[in-house]
């Protein structure tokens, strides 16, 4: 395990905007690998539920679109916004277009491998990590745990009250 935590990443937004991960220093967070053209796409109706319901005790959703699942995601990150905007609401916090797996991951998805181990590593689209409070990876899951399963759930709650 390393010393860095969550709060140690800077990503950029779909709008070009600077998402330094510090300034959600001492908050749970949600990080989940998008896919724009993905037969998972509709967690982001989920996602985006999970956020309102959850940001009054700080909770934060980040989604990091990514085309390295079957090349399911949008060319630009304009054609991204719109999609998450438009199509399904989100009004959480979306990066640009990134790498989340193999040589050229983003700093980001490299330590939540390292933190999770082997199987932490997304192996398709819609991977949900749980950040607790302290910045480190609490759970994670794999793409078929819907936004609504009582265990993801389960695990925000953990993470937003540190139980």
């Amino acid at each position: 395990m390393s010393n860095q935590t969550a709060y140690d990443f800077k990503l950029t937004s779909c709008t070009g905007k600077p998402i330094d991960l510090d300034m959600f220093r001492g908050k749970p967070l949600m990080i989940v690998n998008t896919a724009s053209k993905c037969k998972f796409t509709s967690q982001y109706e989920g996602l985006q539920d999970l956020w309102v319901n959850y940001r009054s005790w700080g909770f934060m959703v980040i989604g990091i679109p990514s085309g390295d699942f079957g090349n399911q995601e949008y060319k630009t990150d304009d054609e991204i916004q719109n999609e998450c905007i438009y199509q399904y609401g989100v009004n959480f916090p979306v990066a640009q277009k990134s790498h989340v797996k193999g040589k050229n991951a983003i700093p980001l998805f490299n330590w939540l491998a390292q933190e999770g181990g082997t199987l932490a590593r997304p192996r398709w689209n819609f991977y949900k990590y749980i950040i607790n409070r302290q910045g480190r990876l609490s759970n994670w899951f794999t793409s078929i745990t819907q936004p609504t399963s009582h265990r993801l759930i389960n695990a925000i709650e953990r993470v937003s009250f540190d139980i």
